[in-house]
């Protein structure tokens, strides 16, 4: 038995020592000839090929691969809780604004109110739509939103079911008392049509709204002097210099006025010709306005004394605006010299823009109401119009001169003519 496991045994060994010559030459896998102490191996990305003593002195792939995975991942849980976090604070922003929004809503339907309790007088006219109605209602101080009215307006069903007429509301009426009053207590007033000319004075004004009904003079005097109209050209009206506060701001034009009630009514009037001369105002006319250097109040002055010098002749305004802004550019005193001013009955002179005794310059204020052609050409007067006079005859023709010399000898030719007004 000795001799055969000795046999064996050195069988094997010489297996061992061929295959140890023959892995020389040409590697093997088979490693049943190495005892465990022999490997120098380690486990690697591609078997056992990466020496054990490296990998214990290098940062090995496994390692590397694991730390930017996690890296990975926590950059992903962050970005996770990041958009949670942005999530949480959108919803409770819109949270937040949908509650004003809701509280402010609740608020405007009730007619609750911060201030102090006012009495509105809203005029309706005919054929006015809710959209209409509604602007006419925030107008007045009624309510704060006309964009909320509609809404509730077309949410309840009573869009379109307004009445016109003219109403008193509480501003502390809430949408529903507003609509009920809108629906059953439209007014039936009587109306009357009214024309206010052109060129028309203050006081003449008041004549012709006594005679048609619509008011009294002392009741038209009492509303121009303490009437609330919520204009911007209305806070510009220097009152402790002119005579009449509206004098030149009531529009010329043909107007439906109210005559039930004497003193509301010269309110209404009122507003209704602030606002048509607010609707000629356009964004165009005060965006001219604004660059010509001159206020609303100036520039309606100006119109009112090219209306008094052209009226009826709408393109010849231009030129006539032109010289006296031309005159209020002279280094010698800037007297307008229009003849029409002397003759204005209020102001103890000061609206007299002739020398010597008159007022330099513009006059305090409008001298009457003009036209459309006449605040257009003093709001945008002819450019590079170098005349400083101009005369017109016995035909309404107009002359322009640059010089008084030159501006005589017209005069004179026109008196050899018989043609001079005089």
């Amino acid at each position: 038995m000795n001799d055969e496991k000795n046999n064996a045994e050195q069988a094997l060994q010489e297996n061992c020592s061929d295959n140890v010559a023959h892995n020389a030459a040409q590697p093997s896998s088979d490693t049943s000839c190495f005892a465990a102490d022999d490997f120098n191996y380690v486990i690697g990305d591609n078997g056992f090929d990466i020496d054990s003593l490296e990998a214990s002195n290098s940062d090995a792939p496994i390692f590397k691969a694991s730390r930017e995975a996690k890296k990975k991942q926590k950059a992903k849980n962050n970005a996770a809780k990041l958009r949670s976090v942005l999530w949480i604070i959108v919803i409770f922003a819109v949270s937040i604004l949908l509650a004003g929004v809701i509280l402010l809503f609740a608020v405007e339907y009730l007619g609750i109110t911060f201030g102090d309790t006012a009495q509105c007088v809203v005029e309706i006219d005919k054929g006015m739509g809710t959209a209409q109605i509604a602007e006419e209602l925030e107008n007045s101080g009624a309510i704060n939103s006309s964009l909320m009215f509609r809404v509730y307006s077309r949410l309840s069903g009573k869009d379109g079911s307004y009445q016109y007429g003219v109403y008193t509301f509480s501003n502390e009426l809430g949408y529903s008392d507003i609509a009920r009053k809108l629906q059953e207590e439209g007014a039936t007033a009587k109306s009357v049509t009214v024309t206010i000319p052109e060129m028309s004075r203050m006081d003449q004004i008041m004549d012709i709204l006594e005679e048609k009904g619509v008011c009294t003079k002392a009741d038209f005097r009492n509303a121009v002097l303490n009437g609330t109209y919520e204009f911007d050209f209305v806070k510009e009206i220097p009152e402790e210099e002119v005579y009449y506060r509206f004098e030149g701001y009531l529009f010329p034009d043909t107007y439906d006025f109210y005559c039930y009630d004497s003193a509301e009514c010269a309110e209404l009037a009122i507003l209704k010709m602030l606002e048509n001369t607010n609707s000629k105002l356009t964004p165009e006319v005060r965006e001219k306005i604004k660059a010509s250097g001159y206020t609303i109040h100036e520039v309606l002055s100006m119109a009112s004394i090219v209306e008094l010098e052209a009226s009826a002749y709408p393109e010849e305004m231009p030129n006539v605006a032109a010289v006296f802004y031309n005159r209020l550019t002279w280094d010698e005193p800037k007297f307008l010299g229009s003849s029409p001013t002397a003759e204005y009955p209020f102001g103890n002179g000061r609206y007299n823009t002739n020398a010597p005794d008159g007022t330099e310059g513009l006059p305090p204020g409008p001298l009457c109401a003009p036209s459309l052609n006449a605040i257009l050409a003093a709001a945008n007067p002819t450019e590079n119009f170098s005349a400083t006079y101009f005369v017109t005859d016995s035909d309404m023709k107009f002359y322009y001169n640059t010089s008084y010399s030159a501006h005589i000898k017209t005069i004179n030719n026109l008196k050899a003519q018989g043609k001079w007004l005089g």
